[in-house]
């Protein structure tokens, strides 16, 4: 048995490199998935762990040894992104806070709502002291504001609401927490009041240069292309997307085209293959140069150059920091003489970025954009051995068109349907007809548009961006349009994603007929994905919506208000309706600001203000008692009053088989981690029996009784 297991170890030695990045990944998911911080003795433990097992690699047979340093890197993993956590650490908010806020402007955006958002550092808060102040604040913009006016690095001051980062909607949903941690975001808020210039932007810093140019380029761009394409124009070539309207977004994402839009690894493939393959060409034409110099590798430098400076000018997201080193890896292979599109090389961009941002992992960017990468390189890989020699050249570049926009579709759709609930039907013709486009006209136009600026000769660039990105968004509208242009799928369970993306890499790095494991891997993932259940009742942390499984979907409490959150249980529940229509659905018994749902035998009271809640006697006969007000009185059922439902976040109630009902918190399913301190420590969760439904009721019985006496 022995000698079978060496025998099987040591025929995968070929294809270990692509394993680095995904034990990292391993102990990255680990750590993000803990239920409480390790603390600096469990690190210390770790860090010996790494040290053993590189040791005992060491001293163990070979066919064993890459088992020893794939746990050596699973640890690693949690290690650096245990410390990537504590070097982005900053003040959180801990309050609802209302009052004068002064700051830095360093980003301008958009909303989901299509509300203008100012991100400001160097935060000024009144009453607050600088070690308590979040280093960064993000505040919506509601009413006519001066946008126009605002200059990159300019000290607003304004008058605003702000509230620490939300949690999960749901218990077990997107942490928005954690997302704001690694932004160094401690707080988000709104402003009604209008925003005023204390002091003009006088720092000369780089970041702050960059961002003057880039919002001036913006700008630029959008006076010389009007509507639509130029603000298109403006988000590709800059980054800023303030000036897209909701209707073309919408539009990008139901034809599945959205990844266009931002700068990704598309944008900057394209980009710094065009200026590799003109400098190369260019020089190529110089009989002396091209004899004595290594073209190749000169037209490799210029286009990380230029590939450096679109990621500093557009802001450096994460993704577009992701795209880079991609690209990186590729260029730096062909100036070591190597082959760029390996596997080699995707495994070499994967380590850098979950070294350098860790918490990238649990993003759709990152799983989406390796997903596409892994499946392009393999399968074009694979077809090296097909002679397609005898196809015309047209042919075969449409054929190379149509098979990348199919493989990249395929392998990214799984991965987009459970992150955002959604899958484009027609994104394949949509993607065929548009990214060729992107690729010969839009990003050589914009290259073209930025040398001729100095000559005061863009126009001629713009233009011709300009009618590309027309058709694009023709092409949008058209298929966004068309009947059944979305479907629609309800959210998995955790692991679902984790097993699926461990099946897709076992089939492609398992060298032999073992890799088909990765198969029957992928199988199972989708069976645990069919066999996922949503939560049979769903109470927002502020206590004022209650969502309920029916028969039709699910039913809301209300048909206005805490719409974000009403839309995010649809979209999970994979039927995104209009939040009116799912309030007029039937399923819970409103009376004025009570509202009752019931599950099996347990009836759920949800009281909305404090005169209905003063008016309630007791738990008004009722098991579990949800209410948008702190509530100090003493109940004989189970209360989740505003107070509370600040610490425990989210609900989520399910009826177990036994007649139990089961409730989870957001707080508890998502740990005591350093994003969400300020909750203390989360409840276990709570399982409500007939005998507790029992007491509940005998205590108020006991309780009307003695008011009537």
């Amino acid at each position: 048995m022995r000698a079978l297991i060496e025998a099987a170890l040591l025929a995968q030695r070929g294809s270990l490199m692509g394993w680095v990045p995904v034990c990292l990944g391993v102990g990255t998911g680990i750590y993000f998935g803990l239920g409480s911080e390790p603390d600096m003795l469990v690190m210390a433990v770790l860090a010996l762990g790494v040290g053993a097992s590189l040791i005992a690699a060491r001293l163990a047979p070979v066919a064993f040894a890459p088992l020893l340093i794939a746990c050596a890197l699973v640890l690693t993993g949690i290690g650096v992104a245990k410390y990537r956590v504590s070097a982005v650490a900053a003040p959180v908010l801990t309050f609802r806070y209302y009052g004068p806020i002064e700051g830095r402007v360093v980003n301008i955006d958009r909303s989901a709502s299509d509300a203008v958002r100012l991100t400001l550092d160097r935060v000024v808060l009144a009453r607050m002291a600088p070690d308590r102040t979040p280093a960064r604040v993000r505040v919506s913009l509601h009413g006519d504001q001066p946008l126009q006016n605002f200059t990159p690095g300019d000290v607003l001051i304004l008058t605003g609401h702000l509230s620490p980062p939300a949690g999960p909607a749901e218990p077990g949903g997107f942490d928005f927490q954690r997302h704001a941690w690694f932004l160094k975001l401690g707080a988000v808020g709104y402003t009604r009041t209008p925003v005023l210039r204390l002091a003009a932007a006088t720092d000369t810093d780089i970041g702050t240069w960059l961002f003057a140019l880039r919002m001036a380029m913006s700008r630029a761009v959008q006076e010389a292309i009007p509507g639509e394409p130029g603000a298109f124009a403006a988000a590709i070539m800059t980054g800023d997307r303030s000036g897209m309207g909701q209707q073309t977004i919408t539009d990008l994402r139901t034809a599945n085209l959205a990844h266009l839009l931002a700068i990704s690894g598309l944008h900057m493939g394209l980009l710094t293959g065009f200026i590799f393959a003109a400098v190369r060409s260019g020089l190529a034409v110089v009989p002396g140069l091209a004899l004595r110099w290594p073209l190749k590798k000169i037209a490799a430098v210029c286009a990380l150059v230029v590939g450096a400076f679109y990621l500093a000018l557009s802001g450096g997201s994460v993704s577009t920091e992701r795209a880079y080193i991609m690209v990186a890896v590729m260029f730096v292979a062909v100036l070591l003489g190597r082959r760029a599109l390996t596997l080699r090389a995707v495994a070499m961009a994967a380590i850098l970025v979950l070294l350098w941002q860790p918490e990238a992992l649990v993003g759709p960017g990152f799983q989406m954009s390796f997903a596409a990468t892994t499946a392009l390189v393999v399968v074009f890989g694979a077809l090296r051995r097909v002679d397609l020699s005898r196809l015309p050249k047209w042919l075969r570049a449409v054929l190379s068109v149509v098979l990348s926009s199919f493989i990249a579709g395929l392998a990214t759709a799984p991965f987009a349907a459970a992150h955002f609930n959604q899958i484009a039907h027609y994104g394949l013709i949509a993607n065929v007809l548009s990214v060729p486009l992107m690729g010969v006209l839009v990003m050589p136009a914009a290259v073209l548009a930025v040398c001729l600026a100095p000559l005061g000769l863009w126009g001629i660039g713009l233009w011709l961006m300009e009618q590309g990105l027309r058709w694009i968004l023709f092409v949008a509208a058209t298929v966004s349009a068309q009947d059944g242009a979305l479907g629609h799928i309800w959210a998995p369970v955790w692991y679902v994603l984790p097993l699926l993306s461990l099946g897709l890499l076992s089939f492609v790095l398992v060298a032999g007929h073992a890799r088909f494991a990765g198969i029957a891997v992928v199988l199972c993932a989708a069976v645990f994905w069919y066999q996922t259940e949503r939560a049979d009742l769903l109470v927002a942390d502020s206590g004022a919506l209650m969502g309920i499984m029916g028969a039709e979907g699910r039913v809301l409490s209300k048909a206005t208000g805490n719409g974000f959150v009403a839309g995010i249980w649809l979209e999970n529940d994979g039927g995104p309706v209009p939040q009116d229509q799912a309030a007029a659905r039937a399923g819970f018994v409103s009376a004025g600001r009570v509202t009752t749902a019931s599950l099996g035998d347990w009836r759920i009271l949800q009281v909305s203000g404090k005169t209905a809640l003063a008016d309630i006697n007791g738990c008004d006969g009722a098991d579990v008692l949800i209410s948008n007000q702190v509530d100090a009185g003493d109940r004989p059922c189970e209360v989740y009053d505003l107070a509370r439902l600040r610490q425990t976040g989210a609900l989520a109630f399910n009826l177990a088989p036994n007649g139990d009902l089961l409730i989870d918190t957001a707080h508890q399913i998502a740990g005591l981690r350093p994003w969400n301190m300020r909750q203390g420590a989360p409840s276990d969760p709570i399982r409500l029996s007939a005998a507790d439904r029992k007491r509940a009721a005998d205590a108020t019985l006991s309780s009307v009784y003695r008011s009537d006496q």
